[in-house]
């Protein structure tokens, strides 16, 4: 059982109130619902919305509903929250549609406990909101970590920073969609917490906001199975066309079926088996596990009696085949 809350509030009683909150809470459950192939990931979540004042969310509304999410043994259980943060001197929090002052919301500390003795295996925490970096932070006046096993947090900027919102979006969440629709994916499709994390922060610049990563897991969950960039009966062919690792595979002219511009007669012509494999070999080129050595391309090394070789991702991969993680 996979649960998600996906909270977002745009309006706000005595705030200013935001522009794109509610449209990236409705573009996060849209992209968390189904796999790329279709298939249910999270199913049916629960989704918040304050468009206007008759949608308001209140505290209460919210504090029961983050209590719900973490009550039960599910696989995941992913917190989602687009609105308002406040930060003062006691710890940070998420603001409510009602809240009149910033602290009367909900506080991240109180967050951080339901999680904490949340009997889910997984309890993922996402928050796109001003001062969220505190999350998972202690308010004493040593810093400590709050994060039990299995918590993971992602959140917009650190505990000092606004999160900023551009063309209607959260900066963040922007690239938190991207991310979750495959930009983030490794060679077998999976989306986890760390990748989500790595695209965002690769794809913010040193001055903008910073993304915040904290975790307390032992191998990380894929929150999403997004369009694999090769296909994993290829990906297991890895240990097949390369005995080892470290070792190159000759290559003739047999291997490649184009013989556009090329008319010596004397070369070997195509062999069908060898074609198959070369098709092989050429997508896992075009997602950097092979290269070509001494030649251009692959083309020109089968042509030219060269051979290719395994990039280092292709050996990270040559050995999770190797070892049956794929």
């Amino acid at each position: 059982m996979r649960k998600a809350l996906i909270v977002g509030i745009d309006y706000y009683e005595r705030f200013s109130s935001l522009q794109g909150a509610v449209n990236d809470a409705y573009e996060v459950r849209n992209v968390l619902e189904r796999h790329a192939s279709s298939r249910v990931n999270f199913a049916q979540p629960n989704l918040l919305v304050a468009a206007d004042q008759d949608s308001r969310i209140t505290r209460t509304a919210l504090r029961e509903a983050v209590e719900e999410l973490f009550k039960d043994d599910a696989e995941i259980s992913l917190f989602y929250f687009s609105g308002h943060g406040y930060l003062d001197g006691v710890g940070g929090y998420l603001c409510a549609s009602d809240c009149a002052s910033g602290h009367d919301g909900l506080s991240l500390s109180e967050v951080m406990v339901l999680a904490n003795k949340s009997p889910a295996k997984n309890k993922v925490i996402i928050l796109d909101c001003c001062h969220s970096g505190f999350a998972g932070s202690s308010a004493t006046a040593t810093p400590i970590s709050e994060l039990r096993e299995g918590v993971t947090i992602l959140t917009a900027s650190t505990a000092d920073q606004y999160a900023m919102e551009t063309g209607g979006s959260g900066v963040f969440t922007t690239l938190l969609v991207d991310a979750l629709n495959g930009a983030a994916a490794n060679l077998v499709g999976d989306v986890t917490p760390g990748s989500v994390y790595a695209h965002i922060d690769q794809s913010l610049g040193p001055w903008a906001q910073r993304p915040v990563f904290k975790t307390n897991v032992k191998n990380f969950v894929s929150l999403r199975e997004a369009e694999a960039p090769i296909d994993e009966i290829q990906l297991r062919k890895l240990t097949q066309l390369f005995a080892d690792k470290t070792r190159e595979l000759q290559l003739d002219p047999s291997y490649e079926p184009e013989r556009t511009g090329y008319e010596d007669e004397s070369v070997p012509g195509p062999d069908p088996a060898r074609n198959a494999d070369f098709a092989v070999l050429q997508a896992m080129e075009s997602v950097n596990l092979v290269r070509p050595v001494g030649a251009p391309h692959m083309w020109h090394a089968a042509m030219e009696s060269k051979s290719c070789e395994l990039t280092a991702l292709g050996q990270h991969y040559w050995g999770l085949v190797k070892q049956d993680l794929i």
